[in-house]
């Protein structure tokens, strides 16, 4: 497939040609890392698809402030909670209007019809849409909603009421998160009768502040501003284009020649470079996010303790951040970053040991020269610049205790699918947190009903799963800490992770770029974002 690049002058003049006489079309341009694997936010649980979709096309009942953790009203203009926690009643803001497109016309505004098409789909199997088009969604299974959420039901045209079997202390977080983008019900309901449920996928349809105009895979995606969007101050842009450039050198390339204004993941060693770009700037804060080797514990030698234990501490940690983060990462001891709450700062690292690591591999009947498949991404992350060179040099140390690591790649859709699947060994993967609340890592990256999503290590540990779900009932915060701190002594012990570091975020943006907030959730939202005239 041929890549398009976007050159400035030839850009403008062809928005012009079909904007208003009296001024240009604003246009911004963004240097994406990868192409989606799809635009029906509930089945992913990756930056780069919520970015073209949740990020864009869509809304949610909840939202956090842009630039930070607060929830905020979003499709709902306010909740109430029921004493016990059981029941939240959500009240839906009127006049929103979903996206008219060349594949759909909507008839009628947002209301409580679409909120419950949205969440029974997620909830019932045997949904007909989800027969017709069957999908599963990692996230809300892996936070365990699927079973928290007893049914959701209609007062009226603009009320729904959440009954739940069980106390979520994070619920309302949860719901402002990528996954529980709204649908339009009606959208659906023409896909079911035109036997093209599969679009849902492909050709999204919201209420967000960007309209889905054209995807081609590998090369671009286009939007054109909402403008009917139910808060307008954060419609600042005409037209939004993600050009897909999974090269870090390209990407910086263009975002000098000002071929586009905003590139995601830039190399550490790409920073000063772009610091000394007068028409540049690089805005930074500490990530909210760990990089994180899995071991998959179904898969012989890797179900043994000792084994995992070897192959920790045989990695040579301080020099994987030195090279590959440089400057931009710290080390990390523990699954959870710093920066949230209720991590343990007691939590240690098993000491580097060569000839313990050899010792335990012996004891565990494992002969040298064993092989194991050593999965690398291909795209930069936040949590992990270049997981290539991070797998090269875990090969090296391995080699060293006798295991031979094969280095396994997939295009970044493909590895996310076949690790769900657990056909790897061992992978090197990263989490940017989504909520603020720490069931965002220990639930959903850990526990037993994320087996078959996000916990890569295919791990399920009975004790450690006790602790986190009565940690998630509990409105206790001193309690909840407590528990969340014995379940990482526990996750710690039995080794499913070795814990690689937690990076400094930096977003690289010209300087005509306005109102840029970075998400502490690694994501790249252009809500509210302009450029000077």
């Amino acid at each position: 497939m041929d890549r398009t690049t976007f050159k400035p002058l030839l850009l403008t003049l062809a928005l012009i040609s079909s904007a208003p006489l009296a001024q240009a079309a604003t246009t911004l341009v963004y240097c994406s890392e990868a192409s989606p694997a799809g635009f029906d936010p509930s089945q992913y649980t990756s930056g780069t698809d919520f970015d073209a979709s949740a990020e864009t096309v869509f809304n949610r009942l909840t939202q956090f402030k842009r630039g930070g953790t607060e929830v905020e009203p979003g499709l709902a203009t306010s909740w109430d909670v029921s004493a016990d926690g059981l029941i939240y009643t959500f009240h839906l803001r009127d006049g929103v209007k979903f996206h008219t497109t060349d594949y759909f016309t909507p008839t009628r505004d947002f209301n409580a019809d679409d909120v419950l098409f949205t969440f029974q789909r997620l909830l019932d199997p045997q949904h007909p849409f989800r027969q017709a088009y069957p999908t599963e969604s990692p996230y809300f299974t892996d936070m365990g909603l699927n079973t928290t959420i007893k049914s959701v039901e209609k007062v009226d045209e603009h009320t729904v009421r959440f009954n739940l079997n069980n106390v979520d202390a994070a619920f309302v977080q949860n719901l402002a998160m990528s996954f529980a983008s709204v649908q339009s019900a009606e959208y659906a309901a023409q896909l079911l009768k035109e036997g093209k449920a599969g679009d849902l996928n492909q050709k999204p349809v919201g209420t967000g502040p960007f309209v889905f105009k054209r995807y081609q895979k590998d090369s671009q995606i286009r939007y054109a501003a909402n403008t009917a969007y139910w808060k307008p101050e954060d419609v600042k842009l005409d037209n939004l284009i993600f050009s897909i450039t999974p090269d870090a050198a390209v990407r910086l390339q263009k975002l000098k020649r000002g071929e586009c204004q905003v590139s995601g993941y830039p190399r550490p060693a790409d920073i000063e470079i772009i610091e000394q770009d007068p028409n540049l700037q690089v805005l930074k804060q500490p990530g909210f996010n760990l990089g994180f080797l899995a071991y998959n514990v179904t898969h012989p030698p890797l179900d043994q303790l000792k084994v995992r234990q070897a192959l920790d501490m045989a990695i040579d940690k301080p020099a994987i951040i030195k090279a590959v983060y440089q400057s931009a990462g710290q080390l990390a001891q523990n699954a959870l970053p710093p920066a949230q709450w209720s991590f343990d700062p007691a939590i240690q690292d098993a000491p580097h040991d060569v000839t313990k690591a050899k010792a335990l591999l012996k004891e565990a009947g494992v002969a040298p020269g064993t092989t194991i498949d050593l999965w690398a991404m291909t795209v930069q992350r936040a949590s992990n610049p270049n997981a290539r060179m991070s797998a090269q040099m875990i090969q090296q140390d391995w080699a060293k205790i006798g295991i031979k690591a094969n280095i396994v790649s997939y295009e970044w859709g493909e590895y996310i699918k076949r690790a769900k699947n657990g056909e790897h060994d061992a992978m090197i993967y990263g989490w940017t947190g989504d909520n603020g609340d720490p069931d965002n890592w220990l639930g959903v990256l850990y526990s037993c009903a994320a087996v078959k999503g996000s916990n890569y290590a295919k791990w399920c540990d009975p004790a450690y799963d006790r602790l986190i779900q009565q940690a998630k009932v509990s409105n206790d915060r001193q309690q909840r800490i407590d528990l969340y701190r014995q379940a990482q002594k526990i996750l710690k012990q039995q080794v499913p992770i070795t814990p690689i570091a937690n990076s400094t975020v930096f977003q690289p943006i010209n300087r005509q770029v306005v109102d840029f907030k970075l998400s502490p959730f690694g994501l790249t939202p252009f809500y509210g974002v302009g450029l000077k005239k």
